[in-house]
């Protein structure tokens, strides 16, 4: 389990679940390591400024994530966590690695403009 205030995604199903019924998502797939962590608290910090998106993570080791780590916009990524934005249940951008405020404030305000 990650060890975040933020939404757990704990399978494939309830992962296509939240996309589907969430015009703007960002989801957080990781661990509770030295790359993820900076990230998670970026979500848990801006949760309440970004209204109009829904905040969750995944644990990355988890058998159900394969629905993040087998998308093919994920195939060169190197490290972890992998990020991915979602806009009516389509994926628009996924990153990742470590990434400042400035970094996810800037893709959550040109791919879900309110």
């Amino acid at each position: 389990m990650l060890y975040t205030n933020l939404k757990h995604i704990e399978s494939a199903d309830a992962h296509q679940k939240f996309i589907s019924e969430n015009e703007n998502v960002m989801i957080c797939c990781g661990r509770m390591g030295p790359m993820c962590i900076p990230v998670y608290g970026v979500m848990e910090d801006i949760e309440d400024q970004y209204t109009h998106v829904k905040f969750a993570d995944m644990e990355f080791d988890s058998p159900e994530a394969h629905v993040i780590r087998n998308v093919p916009e994920v195939r060169g990524f190197m490290g972890i966590p992998f990020t991915m934005y979602y806009k009516n249940g389509k994926l628009v951008k996924a990153t990742s690695s470590i990434q400042s405020k400035a970094q996810v404030t800037s893709i959550l305000d040109t791919e879900f403009v309110k």
